[in-house]
C-alpha cells in the first residue's frame, strides 16, 4: 500500500513535470510571431563578424557564411524563450531552494546578452557590440552575486567528488559558483554559430539534468530543465538551417548561466563537462588556435574556430555539422548520466 502511494505521487509529480514543458513549448510557440513582427519591422539584424574567435581577421567565417550575410537574419530570439521560462516559472514552479537562482541568473545573464545585442544591431562603432572586458565584468558580478547567495542564503558550502563525497570548502564554493557560470555561459556563446546547433545541444544537456534533478529528488529543478527543453523546442523549430532568427547574446548567456547554476545545484560539476562535451571542445578549439598562432608565428591548428566552423572549411555542410555534433551532444548526455549513476550508486 505505501509503495503504491509512493508511485501515484511520483506519477503526479511526473505528469506536471511533463505538462509544464508541454505548455512552455505552447507559450513559446504563441509569443514568436510576437517578436518576428517586431524583429522585422525594426530591424534586428545581426552584424556580421569580423573579428575570429581566436584573434585576427575573420577570413574563413565570412567567406563560409558569405550567402548568408546577404540574408537579413534577426537576432535576440532568445527573448522567446526567457520570457516563456520567466512566465512558466513565475506562475507555476517557483521554489527557494531550487529555482530562484537559475531562473535569476537566466535573466541577470540574458540582459547582459540582451544590451549587447542592441549595441550590434543598433552600433554605429568599429566594435560590434559590448568591449570584451565591460561584458565580462558584468558578467563577473552576476556569477559572484549568485555564488554568494548560493552560499549564505542557500548554506551550500560542500562539492561533490566522486571517491571523496562532499568535501568542504567554505566559501570557496563562490568562487568555483564563478568560474563554472562564466565557463557555461561563454562556451555556449561560443557554440552558438550554426542553424540550429547552439539549441539542440542545449536541449540535448537541459534534457539530461532533468534526469538527474529527478533522480535527486528535486523536482522543481527538475521541472525547470524541462520548461527551458519545451521552449528550446519551439526556439529551434524555427532555428534550423534555413535560420529565420538567431537567439544572440541574450539566449546564449542565459541558457549558459542556467546551465552550469543547475550543474552546481545536482552537485554535478565534475561530470558537467562531460555532458557538455561539445561546448568544451568548441571553446578548446577557440584556445588551442589563439595559443597556435601566438606561439607559431601565425600558424593555425584549425582551419577556423570554434570546431564547428573546422569542418565547414573542410567541406562539410553547414546541416551535416549540426546534426554529427548533435549526435555527440545526445552520446555525451548518456555518457555523463552512466559517471553519475555510477559515482552515487556504486
Amino acid at each position: 500500500m505505501i509503495q503504491t502511494l509512493e508511485f501515484t505521487v511520483q506519477l503526479s509529480t511526473v505528469i506536471h513535470m511533463l505538462a509544464i514543458g508541454f505548455v512552455a513549448f505552447v507559450i513559446s510557440m504563441a509569443i514568436t510571431p510576437i517578436y518576428t513582427t517586431a524583429a522585422y519591422k525594426w530591424d534586428w539584424w545581426k552584424k556580421a563578424r569580423t573579428d575570429a574567435w581566436s584573434g585576427g581577421t575573420a577570413t574563413v567565417y565570412n567567406k563560409l557564411h558569405a550567402a548568408k550575410h546577404l540574408r537579413k537574419i534577426p537576432t535576440m530570439a532568445g527573448l522567446i524563450f526567457i520570457v516563456t521560462i520567466l512566465i512558466v516559472t513565475l506562475t507555476g514552479n517557483l521554489s527557494r531552494g531550487e529555482t530562484w537562482l537559475p531562473l535569476a541568473g537566466l535573466v541577470a545573464s540574458g540582459t547582459i546578452g540582451l544590451v549587447d545585442d542592441i549595441m550590434n544591431v543598433r552600433g554605429t562603432s568599429a566594435i560590434a557590440g559590448m568591449r570584451a572586458i565591460v561584458k565580462f565584468s558584468l558578467q563577473s558580478l552576476v556569477a559572484l552575486v549568485g555564488g554568494w547567495w548560493l552560499f549564505s542564503k542557500l548554506d551550500v558550502n560542500t562539492v561533490y567528488i566522486p571517491g571523496f563525497e562532499h568535501v568542504y570548502i567554505g566559501a570557496f564554493i563562490i568562487l568555483l559558483f564563478w568560474f563554472v557560470v562564466i565557463a557555461t555561459s561563454n562556451s555556449v556563446n561560443i557554440t552558438d554559430g550554426l542553424d540550429g546547433l547552439a539549441g539542440g545541444l542545449l536541449v540535448s544537456s537541459f534534457t539530461t539534468y532533468t534526469i538527474i534533478a529527478v533522480v535527486e529528488g528535486k523536482y522543481a529543478l527538475a521541472a525547470f530543465c524541462l520548461t527551458v527543453v519545451g521552449a528550446l523546442l519551439s526556439y529551434t523549430w524555427f532555428n534550423i538551417f534555413p535560420a529565420r532568427f538567431f537567439m544572440g547574446d541574450v539566449g546564449a548567456f542565459a541558457l549558459g548561466t542556467a546551465l552550469g547554476i543547475v550543474a552546481i545545484q545536482t552537485d554535478t560539476i565534475y561530470v558537467l563537462p562531460i555532458i557538455g562535451a561539445v561546448y568544451v571542445m568548441e571553446t578548446g578549439s577557440v584556445i588551442i588556435n589563439r595559443v597556435s598562432k601566438k606561439f607559431r608565428h601565425g600558424k593555425k591548428v584549425f582551419l577556423s574556430s570554434p570546431l564547428h566552423h573546422h569542418f565547414e572549411a573542410m567541406g562539410w555542410p553547414e546541416t551535416k555539422v549540426t546534426m554529427r555534433f548533435w549526435i555527440l551532444g545526445n552520446v555525451a548526455g548518456v555518457l555523463g548520466l552512466i559517471i553519475f549513476f555510477a559515482g552515487r550508486f556504486s
